[in-house]
């Protein structure tokens, strides 16, 4: 299932009649339901929220179109958030759940062959037009067509068609039946048919002058600075505000989204006061600048919030279409050459653990070496798989002091393999053409990273250089495939599927906009893929994770960096909080859950 800026869920079926359907008020993929049919509201809001009050939020960058779906320019943050809604919510704190929204009912077919929504008869647009069985399917329509960014099509690619049934009701039919393919179909925005039919939904006029879109979210947009600020405000018609899922969130009346050149940037307009809330993602900037007067009177707050998430992977990742990593060989010796160990100490105040997997922090994680139906989903393919596959724990090379030294002198022997010999200093191959890569970086604090990496690269004689990149240039290269090496996170949820093939199939390789920036094209990493995708039950689920888990470590295609299992958050003393937190987040849908101090009025 999907990371973007869904969370990943599950829900219960009850038989209602003698039409092979399973209805309920929710639907998920282990069976299992927390909260019934007459649920009030989630476990970790607060019925004391009130509505009311200012928020101010940042984001970097710019942006330059005003549809979050497609693939050209960017969007500015919130839209999704705000202002779309999909058909069924996430609980935060159930692994594999939904809770209907946009459908009050949810029906899947005895056969996992197509599944019903009833649309809630309350839910409105925000010009106050009715949501319609026509709106979800011309959703379906559009997520499945070329006109959005390719991650949808192929997020979606099970789902054969929508079938408006009456009035308020609209079924999918599914392609085949796939264990977690009903909650996908739940997490569909609902798009406004009469407002993207006026507004053409990739370009035209809509794009040109920045025009609102419309969606039966908890916001409308109210204005408008193009690349340099957006106003969200609080929809006093909001159709689902004491809606069970929606009940003690989105409580501020306006959200002003800042844009800033940088991280850098930020965190000192943060400390000016300029916005109330941010994650720090950079170590140094957690330990030495969000300390001072304002922190020590309570002004200022930082603070650790530990979450369940599934921390995927994040690396330095090499593009396989370059001629220069196509060898394997190759891109170990530049894992090799990656001191972890020091980096850590030096410039992050040993606040991370190092990534020995691409479903960190998870249940997934492959562990020791392969067994039961993990081993016989790789005994498949071993005469093509390397042996490390089944001989070696996933573990990232040792880079003490003499361990670096020893990880440099068998990077060099692995480059000497791949038939890379140092000529007057310098990495050359046989026909005399040096090793020379460049890194893009979107983030100018990562240079502080890349300044030893590049150091010991040299040591092995290669010639690479960094630099930091305009965030629409970076984000172009990226679509586009046109890099040599990135910093990237791949983001996993507790129950991965039809995304994976966004990642890492032979299909997405060559796609404009797809994930699978590697450029991976390996049968191997395909089956594996499609038995995620087709998991019967959580068994297979789990073995084929840790199966390509162990395929895409060995494949060396990412120099594995570090993650967290806390939120690093820091906010001017101007929230109050529930009392519970939720399991599985991220932190601004924890945000969502807070409100002012200093509001009178109450929750509508």
């Amino acid at each position: 299932m999907s990371s973007c800026w869904f969370l990943l869920i599950s829900i219960c079926f009850f038989i209602v009649n003698a039409s092979n359907l399973w209805a309920s008020h929710g639907i998920s993929i282990d069976g299992k339901l927390k909260y019934g049919s007459d649920f009030k509201q989630f476990d970790y809001v607060s019925e004391n929220a009130k509505k009311g009050g200012k928020l101010q939020l940042h984001d970097n960058g710019s942006f330059d179109k005003m549809n979050p779906f497609t693939l050209k320019g960017t969007a500015p943050f919130g839209l999704e958030m705000f202002v779309f809604e999909p058909l069924a919510m996430g609980s935060l704190d159930e692994p594999f759940a939904e809770y209907g929204l946009i459908a009050r009912d949810i029906e899947l077919a005895e056969d996992r062959l197509s599944i019903t929504f009833t649309i809630d008869e309350n839910a409105k647009f925000s010009d106050g037009s009715p949501v319609t069985p026509e709106d979800v399917a011309f959703s379906l329509e559009t997520f499945k067509s070329d006109k959005v960014h390719p991650f949808y099509p192929f997020y979606y690619q099970d789902i054969k068609e929508a079938k408006i049934l009456d009035a308020h009701r609209v079924q999918f039919l599914f392609n085949r039946a796939n264990r977690e393919l009903h909650m996908i179909a739940a997490q569909i925005p609902v798009l406004s048919k009469s407002f993207f039919t006026k507004h053409p939904f990739n370009g035209g006029e809509s794009n040109k002058v920045m025009i609102p879109p419309i969606g039966s979210g908890p916001y409308v947009v109210s204005a408008i600075n193009q690349g340099r600020s957006i106003i969200y405000t609080r929809n006093p018609e909001y159709w689902a505000q004491n809606h069970p899922v929606r009940r003690g969130m989105y409580n501020f009346d306006t959200i002003v989204v800042n844009y800033y050149k940088d991280q850098i940037v930020a965190v000192e307009a943060f400390k000016a006061g300029e916005f109330d809330f941010m994650m720090v993602n950079i170590a140094k900037q957690w330990a030495r600048d969000m300390v001072g007067k304002r922190f020590d009177d309570g002004s200022l707050i930082k603070k650790r919030y530990p979450h369940q998430n599934n921390a995927g992977m994040q690396g330095f990742l090499m593009n396989t279409r370059r001629p220069l990593f196509k060898d394997l060989r190759v891109r170990q010796a530049l894992t090799l050459a990656f001191d972890f160990k020091w980096t850590n100490m030096s410039l992050f105040y040993n606040q991370y653990t190092r990534s020995n997997s691409f479903f960190s922090n998870s249940y997934l994680a492959a562990d020791g070496l392969p067994t039961g139906l993990e081993l016989t989903y790789l005994e498949a393919f071993r005469d093509t798989l390397p042996k490390d596959v089944f001989t070696k724990p996933l573990n990232a090379p040792d880079s003490n002091a003499k361990g670096m030294r020893n990880n440099l002198r068998q990077a060099k022997q692995l480059l000497q393999d791949a038939g890379w010999t140092i000529k007057d200093g310098m990495l050359q191959n046989k026909d005399g053409l040096p090793f020379e890569f460049e890194i893009s970086l979107v983030s100018p604090s990562f240079a502080r990273v890349m300044a030893p990496y590049v150091k010991n690269l040299k040591k092995l004689g290669m010639t690479v250089d960094y630099r930091t990149i305009d965030p629409a240039l970076y984000t172009n290269r990226i679509q586009t495939f046109d890099f040599d090496m990135i910093v990237h996170v791949y983001g996993q949820s507790l129950s991965p599927g039809n995304e994976q093939k966004n990642y890492w199939h032979s299909e997405s390789a060559e796609h404009p906009g797809s994930r699978n920036l590697a450029g991976i094209k390996d049968p191997v990493v395909d089956a594996m893929v499609e038995k995620i995708i087709y998991a019967a039950t959580q068994e297979e689920l789990t073995a084929a994770c840790k199966a390509l888990d162990r395929i895409l470590w060995y494949g060396y295609y990412i120099v594995p960096n570090w993650y967290l299992n806390v939120h690093r958050l820091a906010y001017h003393n101007i929230f109050q909080q529930p009392d519970i937190l939720p399991l599985y987040y991220n932190h601004y849908q924890l945000l969502m859950t807070w409100w002012a101090k200093d509001t009178q009025s109450v929750e509508q």
